[in-house]
């Protein structure tokens, strides 16, 4: 029989399908679409197939996976339902919902307005850190100590941003069974103030002249594959979001009007944008059509312009540019994918360009949200000219650069 391991664990990779990945005695690995690892244990009580879960990998070990399998086993063989055993509370009534059936059902309402990609995150959310928890559990007995448990839970593996956002799916899910008669309230309502407050902090960049120049001599000098080579460039010339990079469409590409058009639904916009369903316009540089052309010969067959090497119908990874940085010599406090905004804003305000002009191009909006949209309208002959600008300051500083790195070798 086939037996996993944890290297064999660590190789398995998001192939944009459910899988399954099997071990010993009913218990496997389930992979979900957006990559999230939970452990699963198959079983038959009173001649009905079940399933338990017993938590993510690797919260959760293949050997602590095993434990509770073996121990799942003997409460069977005592002809007791393991999934029952498991609860933290018997049914409250006959039939009652889990919570984990109330929230499929919640996703499945929600799927049709949903982009693909936010509906992704919420499900491997819900995979990986709720269903394990509370998804057995009918619905109408959770409490808010439940919820404050898992999302502390959370909270302990340093991922603070993930509990808070965790915490909100849950309170629309009962929301959602309260408008189904199914709960009488939220238990999720008073809790926010029990997670530790998110320290904000700026995303580290270069933004002296002499250090951006220096970066961008490096990106020529880098030895990873072409593809990620060309998506740091990419970033430093458009200065765009890495998440709307990283998802770059070859269908975005606007050839004949040289500009990238970012559907709304990709980007980071005010609640009024998004019901504008205004596009963000990005004005291509020659340097930046130039580099399209090139990376056209290696991926313009598929759907990503920066795919996922082992996978061409998943984008580039999230953490690929960050890596490739890291692997240029620059640690996490110097410079980030995110840092090629910080980096061109100050760059270009200190150029003198106006400060509007950069801001619509980099998709800030201004407390007056009505004249933010006028303004990117307004502002996009001035946009080409900054974008044209920037990608030719960036040769410049590079070329001086590589003459200041032949004056240093010996």
């Amino acid at each position: 029989m086939p037996h996993l391991t944890e290297a064999a664990l660590r190789a398995i990779k998001p192939s944009g399908k459910v899988e399954r990945f099997y071990d010993t005695l009913g218990l496997y690995l389930e992979l979900s679409k957006a990559g999230g690892k939970l452990w699963r244990w198959k079983y038959r009580f009173e001649g009905k197939e079940k399933r338990l879960s017993f938590g993510p990998w690797p919260d959760v070990s293949l050997k602590e996976a095993r434990e509770k399998r073996d121990r799942a086993r003997n409460i069977l063989r005592e002809g007791v339902d393991p999934g029952l055993e498991n609860k933290k509370r018997p049914i409250v009534r006959p039939g009652g919902r889990t919570f984990e059936s109330v929230a499929r059902e919640w996703v499945a309402d929600r799927l049709p307005v949903w982009s693909q990609r936010h509906a992704e995150t919420v499900v491997d959310r819900l995979v990986a850190n709720v269903y394990p928890e509370i998804g057995n559990t009918p619905i109408a007995a959770l409490e808010p100590v439940d919820v404050l448990g898992l999302v502390k839970k959370i909270e302990t593996r340093g991922a603070k941003e993930v509990a808070k956002r965790v915490l909100g799916i849950c309170s629309l899910i009962f929301r959602y069974a309260v408008a189904m008669q199914l709960v009488p309230s939220d238990p999720c309502r008073d809790l926010s103030g029990a997670l530790a407050p998110r320290v904000k902090s700026h995303f580290a960049a270069l933004t002296t002249r002499e250090d951006a120049g220096e970066l961008l001599r490096r990106i020529d000098d880098y030895q990873g594959t072409a593809v990620v080579r060309a998506a740091l460039v990419f970033s430093a010339l458009t200065f765009c979001r890495p998440g709307p990079i990283r998802h770059a469409e070859w269908g975005e590409i606007d050839f004949p009007g040289r500009q990238w058009i970012i559907p709304a639904a990709k980007m980071k916009l005010t609640k009024e944008m998004k019901l504008q369903k205004e596009p963000h316009l990005v004005p291509l540089a020659t340097q930046a059509m130039e580099l399209l052309s090139k990376v056209q010969h290696f991926t313009g067959r598929g759907r990503y312009i920066f795919p996922n090497p082992r996978n061409k119908n998943l984008p580039m990874s999230e953490n690929a540019v960050n890596v490739a940085i890291r692997r240029m010599g620059y640690s996490k406090e110097q410079m980030t994918a995110h840092g090629f905004r910080s980096m061109a804003s100050t760059l270009l305000n200190e150029a003198g360009y106006r400060l509007d002009v950069i801001e619509a191009q980099l998709a800030h909006t201004s407390a007056d949200k009505i004249r933010a949209i006028y303004n990117r309208a307004q502002y996009m002959e001035e946009r080409r000219k900054l974008m044209q600008d920037w990608a030719d300051m960036l040769d410049s500083l590079k070329a001086d650069a590589a003459a200041k790195a032949c004056q240093r070798t010996p």
